[in-house]
């Protein structure tokens, strides 16, 4: 089986961003850090009150991001649980798409396009560090509440998910998920590989925000000093907060970059230069000694901060303290300038500490900030999270941008960036001119699910409707402008809360019993079957439902529109990202228009279903080719069988129904043919009365 290091031939068709100057990119992915977690997003608005019965915190390197860069105020996570979140990141999917969805921990991510791998095609070299999770063969698939269990013995032949078979160049972190609950490698018993080498037994005192941070730094270091003139793409995923809370064991080491900061010295047992003092044993002094107004009353001695909020407050500086450091390496290396750093994090905020009977109350800092929702809810506070982006070449300073993305957006973003076609594969769309402020790009597209079986935690910082409900299979999609959120749900007809967070980002006002808010819950209801497709192992209630036909007006039967497009790719591409191609309204699916040096073609129509049912759409080409169906994917051509021909089955509603279809080619002897049929019928070719194009929609 091919996999996609295996593919030679580079993506020549250039992307809307081609001509600039490719950026390094370092992704910083924090675990648990909920969104008012961190100074920009909440904690400075906190302090700037002086209200002593609110506690809160600074992070001086983020609100240097924020002044620098750009805070995405509306930025969402792909699923409120760590593992889904990540492999929805890595493949540009939402949960309406993506193959890893709830809580499969240790489920191997697919041989997809990564953004490791869509970068390496472009010629940048690439690197993760931290938290995997995806790596497949077998390992634990156990809630993630419970730590401390061993896992089986395992290595890099053994997990057909693990990062350098999915794009990245080098590897070094925790590869189990349950290995990110713990903080000290070496004294916990967790195992750390770098590349095919399991390297904990010379991790003595390796705090892990100061160990990944060190190697990262290490790593980036070595390349510009081997490679300067290649850009590189730097995926740092902190297991911090996250999980047991644990101090570090001695303070962060002045300074930063280069000569300062932590430092990786590659001797065994002394590895980093803060690896002294004890496990668990420093808490940062601007919260060591911290007190609050516990009851409100001024005439009452204050009381100090809870320890386990002195050990929350004292991780996520440190993550900030690591932020500051990598900052100054990239002026200390002259790449400050071109430098793109995206900082955010898997989800919401949880109470989770793993300190028995010590609960880290969300309360406290307020992390939820102004949300409602926690980890493992759909809700604000469970999905959207602080998102800083900082390019000095490229994005103004000093702005909030209130457009609703996701980090399904990064691959096509990131493709982008360094002059590729995104794949048609990937949910996302390119934030390119947002970020950049040059312009505004298609909008992104929300969908999220999720089941869990237990309540949302009622504590004070969520609105009182939210307070202890119950989650089960839960249900967010955004249509109109607004956010549809189902809890418990039991069927596709189920109506939606209808929230406008924009102007309630705590979701307490349900708009969904007014009469003029019809229309928008039946485009709920209708978008929520539209932008995704069943997945076997995750069952959902409403995956039997026929997706709803659109039926536009003015119809023209027998015809499609298709779009040519020059050019050769590593896989179908995305052509809306591409410039228009020669287009035109044809009577049938053909490839002889394909330029002879390859290229590509889009058709775009409706689809006319006599009944409600199910239809099987085949489709085969030399290539690989891409079938949408309104905004679900039915058909995805492998890349490892492209070429194949392949099938995809929808139940859809009698009616008239959007299609798209994509396929590349290369030249001479391109073919490609579509069939569909209903039920167990015969095959019939898409063409003739069964397809159709709108009049006013060209």
């Amino acid at each position: 089986m091919r996999v996609l290091s295996a593919l030679l031939c580079l993506a020549l068709a250039p992307s809307a961003f081609a001509g600039a100057p490719r950026p390094n990119i370092v992704f910083i992915l924090c675990d648990d850090l909920g969104y008012g977690a961190t100074g920009p997003t909440y904690q400075n608005e906190r302090a700037a009150r002086g209200d002593r019965t609110q506690p809160s915190f600074a992070t001086p390197a983020l609100d240097r991001l924020a002044r620098e860069g750009v805070l995405l105020r509306r930025h969402y996570a792909g699923a409120p649980i760590c593992v889904a979140a990540r492999a929805s990141l890595l493949l540009g999917l939402t949960q309406g798409h993506a193959p890893v969805r709830d809580n499969r921990f240790d489920e191997a991510l697919p041989d997809r396009p990564t953004l490791a791998s869509v970068l390496r095609q472009a010629g940048y070299a690439t690197a993760a560090l931290g938290k995997w999770g995806l790596q497949g063969g077998g390992e634990a698939g156990a809630d993630e509440d419970e730590a401390g269990a061993k896992e089986k013995p395992g290595s890099p032949d053994d997990w057909p998910g693990y990062p350098t078979k999915r794009g990245f160049d080098f590897y070094f972190g925790y590869v189990r998920h349950r290995d990110g609950h713990f903080h000290y490698p070496k004294e916990d018993g967790r195992e750390v590989w770098e590349n095919d080498r399991e390297v904990s037994s010379d991790l003595d005192l390796c705090y892990t925000t100061d160990l990944f941070t060190a190697r990262a730094k290490r790593w980036i270091t070595e390349h510009r000093g081997r490679r300067p003139e290649q850009p590189f793409f730097l995926y740092l995923a902190l297991d911090t907060p996250h999980a047991i809370m644990a101090y570090p064991p001695a303070a962060y080491p002045a300074g930063g970059g280069l000569r300062g900061g932590v430092q990786w010295t590659g001797r065994p047992g002394a590895m980093l230069n803060s690896a002294t003092g004890v496990k668990d044993g420093w808490c940062d002094p601007a919260v060591a000694t911290q007190t609050w107004d516990h009851d409100g009353d001024a005439a009452t001695p204050e009381q100090p901060w809870p320890d386990v909020q002195k050990r929350f407050s004292t991780s996520v500086r440190r993550i900030d303290a690591a932020v500051g450091d990598l900052l100054q390496l990239f002026r200390d290396l002259g790449i400050d300038d071109n430098t793109l750093v995206v900082f955010t994090s898997d989800n919401g905020p949880t109470p989770e500490s793993y300190l028995k009977g010590n609960p880290c109350n969300p309360d406290f800092f307020g992390t939820p900030g102004p949300l409602s929702g926690l980890k493992r809810d759909t809700l604000e506070g469970g999905i959207r999270v602080p998102t800083l982006v900082r390019w000095p070449a490229a994005i103004p300073g000093g702005r909030a941008d209130a457009t609703v993305s996701g980090q399904w957006d990064w691959l096509a973003t990131f493709a982008d960036l360094a002059g590729l076609a995104p794949p048609a594969f990937s949910d996302g769309v390119s934030l390119v001119a947002r970020l950049t402020a040059s312009g505004v790009g298609r909008p992104s597209a929300a969908y999220f699910e999720y089941s869990h079986p237990r309540k949302t935690p009622a504590f004070q910082s969520l609105a009182p409707a939210h307070r202890g409900r119950v989650r089960r299979q839960m249900q967010t999609v955004q249509a109109d402008g607004y956010f549809g959120v189902r809890y418990d749900v039991q069927g596709a007809d189920d109506d939606f809360e209808i929230y406008d967070p924009e102007r309630d980002p705590g979701q307490s006002e349900n708009l969904a019993s007014r009469p003029e808010f019809a229309a928008v819950q039946r485009a709920l209801k209708e978008r929520a079957l539209r932008m995704r497709r069943p997945d076997p192992a995750t069952p959902r209630p409403y995956d039997g439902a026929s997706v709803l036909a659109l039926n536009p007006a003015s119809l023209e039967t027998g015809r499609l529109r298709r779009s040519v497009h020059a050019g050769v790719w590593n896989w179908v591409p995305d052509f809306r990202a591409l410039p228009p191609g020669d287009s035109r309204i044809v009577t049938s699916i053909e490839t002889n228009a394909v330029p002879a040096t390859g290229g590509g073609l889009a058709f775009e129509g409706y689809f006319h279903a006599p009944r409600d049912g199910d239809y099987t759409f085949r489709v085969a080409s030399d290539g690989g080719a891409v079938l949408f169906f309104h905004e679900a994917r039915v058909i995805d051509d492998p890349l490892a069988d492209a070429g194949a021909g392949q099938s995809g089955t929808i139940r859809l509603a009698a009616g008239w129904h959007p299609f798209r279809l994509y396929s590349r080619h290369a030249g001479p002897g391109a073919r490609l043919s579509a069939t569909w049929e209903e039920g167990g019928g015969a095959p019939a070719p898409l063409a003739g009365e069964a397809i159709a194009i709108s009049l006013l929609h060209p």
